[in-house]
């Protein structure tokens, strides 16, 4: 215990050292650009910011409104009575590098610059861009952005994004050329029981970009897996050499899209960047360690499982189903990516004879069809598989409809008003026996199931933080990136 609190105290200090360290974690927020319009972009950042709660004092700076959504508005930062930690400013493209001077006079040095009409929208806002990275220069000011929402970090309750944050503070650090990717995947991510550690826009990159969000995060002690949405790499060499170093005690995760034709396109008249080939950002990746996503969806899936589970020693994966079909299915996505699904040993099969009824089978998939005991489904049966040796990981499906368990109380003559309650009890029992097998386990459990995410077992599960895919090739997938992780660390840990 007391090496680990060493270590958090050292992660500590470094991370404090960062240039993103005040920009994710403000005493005290200067902000421009919001009014007494309700309905303009600045406002509703600054009643998003409210809405997170966040501790410290926010100055509103404004040339004619005195009081904006409750605050007493100042009209010149110069005026304000301390000098505040950060800049969050939503102007007009062309006054914004006079303000940002005048915060430099005042003594500010961080900043938020959500503005666009900079770099991305041809050579004058390019000009107007250069103007303003002068201005940081000469008074030493370090910003996030222009064009971007800048910086969500629940675990200091602070959100300059636009839209409210609801969800509990989370383990996945993200880093995204695009605004939308953080304030965006607020609800999606909520939706499967994550959240954010911090999330930075960093739009433009005037003079903080990727590679300085990678360092934040991986000195980040709430930050167990890093997410990146890359449409160009301004410091390959650097990006490189950072994550390589990253990657040993953390895993990061790149969905990049400037590699078609189309998404070459969108990405200059996005930020300004200028893609690459997207065999040459495979490349970088694979040197860096870093592991690939090919869309939105399967970024946070591979964070999911990434972050709640073990990795793997190796690619043998066994499938436990009550269904034939997702059973099938999951075998063939298992090995169309790297995993092998190979026959349980002698002693697994002897163990899992009493649990195994006639119309089932106990190859590989394990296909039950159903369980004398329905509680076996979710102990006795998993631990035998989970303890079979020559597996590295299990899968597990799971179709546990409300609907059923009440017919079958209803059924055994239970009272329907104690029906309800009787449910409540099973579907908890079954939760707790997998979860807890999920985390006394040294290999990887992931589940899957077609079910509903607002299904009573699925949203019990998801609340305790047992990763649950919607679909067989998805959870598939997540398994074969995290054994992927696995191979990363070892030829990291050896190159070293």
């Amino acid at each position: 215990m007391r090496q680990s609190l060493e270590s958090e105290n050292k992660m500590i200090e470094s991370i404090s050292e960062s240039p993103l360290y005040r920009i994710a974690n403000p005493q005290s927020i200067a902000f421009f650009g919001a009014s007494k319009n309700i309905s303009g972009m600045g406002t509703s950042i600054l009643g998003s910011l409210q809405a997170q709660g966040f501790e410290g004092p926010v100055y509103p700076v404004h040339p004619r409104d005195e009081q904006i959504l409750g605050l007493t508005a100042c009209k010149d930062v110069r005026d304000l009575p301390e000098i505040p930690d950060l800049a969050v400013m939503v102007l007009p493209t062309r006054v914004v590098p006079e303000v940002l001077d005048a915060c430099g006079e005042k003594g500010i040095r961080q900043a938020v610059i959500v503005s666009g009409g900079f770099q991305e929208v041809g050579p004058e806002g390019a000009d107007l861009q250069k103007s303003l990275l002068a201005v940081a220069q000469n008074h030493g000011i370090r910003l996030l952005g222009p064009n971007c929402l800048g910086v969500a970090n629940p675990h200091h309750k602070l959100n300059t994004t636009f839209l409210p944050n609801n969800s509990a503070p989370g383990f996945i650090g993200m880093a995204s050329q695009s605004g939308s990717f953080i304030t965006q995947m607020f609800s999606y991510l909520d939706h499967y029981g994550m959240g954010f550690s911090t999330g930075f826009s960093v739009g433009n990159e005037a003079n903080i970009d990727l590679v300085d969000c990678l360092e934040y995060l991986g000195a980040c002690p709430h930050t167990r897996v890093i997410a990146l949405y890359v449409e160009t790499l301004r410091r390959g060499r650097q990006f490189i050499e950072t994550a390589r170093a990253i990657v040993p005690h953390k895993p990061i995760v790149a969905y990049y899209v400037g590699g078609s034709a189309a998404g070459k396109t969108a990405s200059l008249s996005h930020t300004g960047a200028l893609a690459g080939p997207d065999r040459l950002y495979d490349g970088v990746f694979r040197q860096s360690g870093v592991i690939r996503a090919h869309s939105m969806e399967e970024l946070f899936d591979f964070c999911l499982v990434l972050g709640t589970c073990p990795p793997p020693k190796g690619n043998r994966m066994v499938i436990q189903t009550h269904s034939g079909g997702p059973g099938a299915v999951a075998a063939d996505a298992c090995s169309r990516n790297g995993l092998e699904i190979n026959p349980l040993g002698k002693a697994t099969l002897e163990a899992l004879a009493p649990y195994v009824p006639s119309t089932g089978s106990a190859n590989n998939p394990v296909d039950l069809t159903f369980s004398r005991n329905p509680m076996d489904f979710f102990s006795s049966i998993p631990k035998i598989l989970i303890e079979e040796p020559s597996a590295d990981g299990l899968l597990v499906y799971f179709l546990i409809p409300d609907s059923v368990m009440r017919r079958a109380l209803d059924q055994m003559g239970v009272p329907t008003e104690q029906i309800e309650g009787e449910v409540r009890k099973i579907i908890h029992a079954q939760c707790q026996s997998i979860y807890d097998l999920q985390q006394q386990s040294p290999k990887p459990i992931v589940g899957f199931s077609f079910m509903d995410r607002n299904d009573r077992f699925i949203s019990r599960m998801v609340e305790m933080g047992f990763p649950i895919l919607e679909s067989p090739t998805r959870a598939a997938r997540a398994m074969a990136a995290l054994y992927q992780y696995t191979q990363f660390q070892r030829k990291l840990v050896k190159s070293a």
